[in-house]
């Protein structure tokens, strides 16, 4: 579900037109809608409220400030990989105390800062790390909270680039080795061992990888608790969202959409993990990014070119891989729609097979290839749907493109998150060596 409509023929974030936000702001143009992210935060909250649960969106899928602090006020504690979004967190609003810190890198400066602002757990994916939290909570006088990834060797069915469960991926230390590096860690007098983690992918549309995982944990939770009272587990992120409602299940393929009916929601969710987890008597984290964001945002981008050559039709677009790189990265689906709708757009005989792609210096600079879409013109605005995770956060200044603007809209107010980047910003930290002068 999400708040982008058509109504008499204009699409529309909430109640305010797309076609006058890109009047006002240009594109490319990242929309978000206030009510889509609060509406699925609420929802997922609500499913799991017959457990002491904390929901921790990912912040990776979207870091934008106006969402954060959006989501902090829905009451949201936060998943982050860097101490640059903890910064963010913070600036947001958001607590560190209602933040959990992943990532299989973490540096000494970054723990540190984690320690010093009183991050709720560390979550540590290998046993040097463990030892490098311990050493840098012994120089600062601290106790480190601290859980241990366990990768618990379940294949999540997922694309490869967003698996992150087996013994394939750099993610967590291996089940059968885990409560070993437990009991080493428990002997590093300045940790405190708070909770277990694990994650095993992301776009996941089926509750049965979920469930295996969290049966294949719990006997070892249990045994956790046992020995040294941890006080939550935390069993990931991953819920998918609907990217494209028109495939067909036989054609799909298992890293984009299931159909509508199909579709993994919260209840269901939660119905199959909250038998399994209540016995427990843990406090239950949960780490969704995608589901959150996923569909609040649109890239929208202007038509500046029709290219045929024989064989193909281009719609060359403002927007490129550097601004929503997922279609390059992972040939991903994204829906994508005029802003305008025109009498017999949905009729075969008004569409064209059409790849729609960008203006960068590489082929796989593209957000679809020989779909059918209604015929376009110069100047004309399209809109890319699903793309409010993943999105803005991995855009790049790849050809010095400029990053775009963002704005976010609540009902009939729209206001400007993030300014359009100028060009001379990016070489701005940029010098020339004196001795070229």
């Amino acid at each position: 579900m999400h708040d982008f409509s058509f109504k008499r023929g204009r699409l529309y974030c909430e109640n305010v037109s797309v076609d006058s936000l890109v009047k006002k702001h240009g594109s490319p143009l990242f929309i978000y809608s206030h009510g889509t992210l609060t509406r699925n935060f609420n929802e997922l909250d609500k499913a799991l409220a017959p457990l002491d649960h904390t929901v921790c969106f990912a912040a990776k899928a979207n870091s934008n400030l106006g969402v954060l602090r959006t989501l902090a006020n829905a009451g949201s504690g936060f998943d982050i990989v860097s101490g640059g979004e903890l910064q963010r967190i913070m600036a947001a609003g958001g607590s560190p105390s209602k933040c959990i810190f992943a990532g299989v890198g973490k540096t000494e400066e970054e723990i540190e800062l984690a320690l010093k602002k009183g991050i709720y757990s560390l979550n540590a994916e290998s046993e040097p790390e463990l030892i490098r939290i311990n050493k840098v909570a012994r120089r600062l006088k601290k106790k480190a909270p601290v859980a241990i990834r366990v990768n618990p060797n379940i294949d999540a069915k997922t694309h490869a680039k967003i698996t992150t469960g087996t013994y394939e991926n750099k993610f967590g230390i291996a089940f059968e080795e885990v409560e070993a590096v437990y009991d080493r860690a428990s002997k590093l007098k300045n940790l405190h061992i708070r909770g277990l983690q694990m994650h095993i992918g992301s776009q996941l549309t089926e509750v049965e990888p979920f469930e295996k995982a969290v049966k294949k944990v719990i006997p070892l939770a249990k045994r956790l608790v046992e020995k040294y009272s941890i006080e939550f587990i935390s069993i990931g992120g991953g819920l998918g969202i609907v990217y494209d409602p028109a495939l067909e299940s036989g054609d799909a393929k298992w890293w984009r959409s299931p159909k509508r009916k199909d579709l993994l929601t919260p209840k269901k969710y939660a119905s199959k993990l909250i038998p399994l987890l209540k016995p427990l008597g843990l406090k239950v984290l949960i780490e969704p990014g995608r589901f959150i964001a996923g569909n609040c945002g649109i890239l929208v981008t202007r038509v500046e070119y029709l290219k045929q050559t024989g064989v193909k039709n281009f719609v060359i677009v403002d927007a490129a891989m550097n601004d929503l790189a997922r279609p390059a990265l992972y040939d991903s689906y994204h829906q994508i729609t005029p802003i305008k709708q025109r009498a017999g757009d949905n009729l075969k005989k008004n569409q064209i097979s059409s790849d729609v792609v960008g203006p960068i210096c590489e082929s796989g600079d593209y957000f679809c290839k020989n779909r059918m879409l209604p015929k376009t013109g110069e100047g004309d605005y399209l809109a890319l749907l699903s793309a409010g995770a993943y999105g803005f956060v991995m855009a790049s200044n790849y050809n010095t493109r400029t990053f775009p603007a963002e704005v976010l809209v609540k009902g009939n107010q729209a206001e400007v998150v993030r300014k359009r980047q100028k060009t001379k910003q990016l070489w701005a930290s940029e010098s020339v060596p004196k001795w070229l002068k």
